[in-house]
């Protein structure tokens, strides 16, 4: 039981990355008064929709069952969730690569509440599908509900503590910056791709940005 709860929180953990990665990238566009303010809400968005998509367990079950077909391929409401997902993913790392290569004015988003609510409803919409992957994973792993509760706290918790640190070193970094909008263009990939139930490994994708990170520091490093 010790040993899927331990692995169960580590899945979390890792399955996370993706969502600071993402919530990051986001919260840099804001004030740097409002970052932590904006990260801590994204990442407590998280910890609810987790904690309610589990109290509703069995609807999210059901989500996994057939809705329609197209040309004989079936679809349900989880292969749905998680091709819209990925799309939005495809643009939003596309867009802000371009504005950060391309673009020489970037269109600044202007610093004022409604900024700072765009930004809150974009990380709500990707944590929603985050979450729906990471719970249905999770039921497959475990049958106990409570170890299920007690992963989701945990592993959110560590990330709240270290999404600053995070956050703080890839801003630092262009190069890492450019970086994780490309892991970020992968797992909207790996999640377009789930929706049609061709299964990409993600192991793939997080050895291969990995060995990126990896290359990215050593040059880094040598330059410093």
């Amino acid at each position: 039981m010790i040993i899927s709860l331990i692995t169960l929180i580590v899945l979390e953990i890792v399955l996370g990355i993706d969502n600071i990665i993402f919530i990051s990238l986001l919260t840099d566009k804001l004030p740097k008064e409002k970052r932590s303010k904006a990260r801590l809400i994204g990442l407590s968005l998280a910890l609810v929709l987790r904690l309610i998509l589990l109290a509703g367990i069995s609807w999210i079950l059901k989500l996994d069952q057939e809705l329609f077909q197209i040309s004989g391929r079936p679809f349900s409401g989880k292969d749905l969730i998680l091709i819209a997902g990925g799309l939005f993913l495809l643009y939003k790392s596309s867009k802000e690569i371009f504005e950060k290569t391309e673009d020489h004015e970037p269109t600044n988003i202007k610093k004022g509440h409604s900024s700072f609510n765009n930004i809150i409803g974009q990380i709500l919409l990707l944590d929603l599908v985050f979450s729906v992957d990471s719970i249905i994973t999770a039921v497959g792993l475990v049958d106990e509900l409570w170890i299920m509760y007690v992963a989701v706290i945990v592993s959110i918790t560590i990330m709240l503590l270290v999404s600053k640190k995070i956050s703080n070193f890839i801003n630092k970094h262009p190069s890492l910056k450019v970086l994780a909008l490309c892991f970020l263009m992968m797992i909207g990939l790996a999640l377009i791709a789930e929706g049609f139930r061709l299964h990409i490994p993600k192991a793939y994708i997080y050895f291969s940005m990995a060995f990126s990170f990896f290359v990215n520091i050593m040059q880094i490093r040598k330059k410093g």
